[in-house]
């Protein structure tokens, strides 16, 4: 059963909740970090800053470009969504969007295999949602199954760890996935652990909306060979977060949410047409084998989202950093399928290789159902 989606917040008061979570870093990150982004009164004089900060250079050119083509971008989807106000959520989103952009740029976070959600004294959490929210039409945005979602919070509190077997849609779908499940879940929509790939945490543009996010951070194999020099670097980084999340595992009540594609789902390029991207069987099989061998009851779920319009990936995979982002005021779907007894469907599987094709049927029949 698919329910409508109900906005917790009001749109019209995002802005001023940005405003007040990039005015609430009053410590030391923020008395040496230069504020002019988030002083800036309007849109006029925001571009012109970055113009400043590039002509001066304290951005890189492509940076600066990105961060006005964002600005451009989020404009215009805010703008299709009708809602009030749209001018002065967009410059106070924006301002803050690219006062944290600005800072990575003068002082670079580094990721660490294991990332715990940054929520003080700047909440990226927040900032995230509240970033998000006004693309999201929630008239227009559903939910399925939330008798399983209920189930799901139950066994974590009950200390158990679930698994969400996940298709993979746009770089906001933390974001999206949040805002679909505050109304109603709001411990899920704030405690998933996601498997991300490197891209989320070295480009620019996207480190601060992942700073607000709980995170393993992973190579995918889709750019493990991307520079031949930084293979082995990589298949140890992997191996350390493999680690990471085996402890988080041991101590029970972890939500996770993964993708076994590795990357974003795209469209078929003879119909145009949007569907889950294929899984990788061995992913499937290490996902399921951490579960087991964590001494903790765990369970595996499929998670179906439906989510590229509002900000869909470039057509083909691209190995520099720094992509266009295209962004757009649209609904969005969610939904979860009953729990994958791993046992039984083997019982009907001539081997484990089997199986990875059983769960992606799962997340694409949940997938046409949103």
């Amino acid at each position: 059963m698919a329910e409508l989606v109900q906005d917790k917040e009001s749109t019209e008061s995002s802005g001023a909740a940005a405003a007040a979570a990039a005015s609430g870093s009053g410590d030391e990150e923020a008395r040496q970090h230069s504020r002019i982004f988030v002083d800036a009164r309007s849109e006029e004089e925001l571009l012109s800053l970055i113009t400043k900060e590039k002509d001066e250079g304290r951005l890189p050119p492509n940076v600066a470009e990105g961060m006005e083509e964002l600005f451009h971008n989020y404009k215009n989807a805010v703008f299709q969504s009708g809602i009030p106000h749209a001018d002065e959520i967009v410059l106070s989103n924006m301002s803050v969007a690219l006062d944290r952009i600005f800072l990575d740029v003068e002082d670079p976070f580094i990721f660490p295999p294991y990332h715990k959600a940054a929520r003080e004294p700047f909440d990226y959490y927040m900032f995230g949602q509240n970033y998000i929210r006004p693309l999201v039409d929630f008239r227009n945005s559903y939910v399925g199954n939330i008798p399983v979602f209920d189930e799901i919070r139950e066994k974590l509190q009950e200390g158990h760890n679930v698994v969400l077997i996940s298709n993979h849609q746009t770089e906001a779908d933390p974001a999206v996935i949040a805002l679909l499940l505050e109304g109603t879940h709001s411990h899920i929509a704030e405690n998933v652990t996601y498997v991300a790939g490197d891209r989320v945490v070295t480009d620019p543009l996207c480190k601060p909306f992942s700073m607000g996010r709980n995170l393993v951070c992973v190579y995918s194999k889709k750019h493990m060979f991307d520079v031949p020099e930084l293979v082995e670097m990589k298949r140890r980084s992997n191996t350390r977060s493999l680690k990471e999340m085996a402890l988080l595992l041991r101590g029970g009540s972890q939500l996770l949410w993964i993708s076994p594609s590795g990357g974003r789902d795209r469209p078929d390029p003879l119909t145009g047409e949007w569907y889950p991207a294929p899984f990788d069987s061995a992913v499937v099989d290490n996902m399921r084998r951490l579960v087991e061998h964590s001494a903790v009851p765990g369970h595996l779920y499929p998670l179906a989202l439906l989510c590229y319009d509002i900000m869909p990936p470039p057509p083909q995979v691209e190995k520099e950093i720094g992509e266009r982002r295209v962004i757009t005021f649209h609904g969005a779907g969610l939904s979860v399928g009953p729990e994958i007894k791993f046992n039984e469907v083997t019982s009907t599987c001539n081997d484990s290789e089997e199986v990875t094709p059983y769960y992606f049927t799962l997340i694409c029949l949940n997938f046409s159902n949103i």
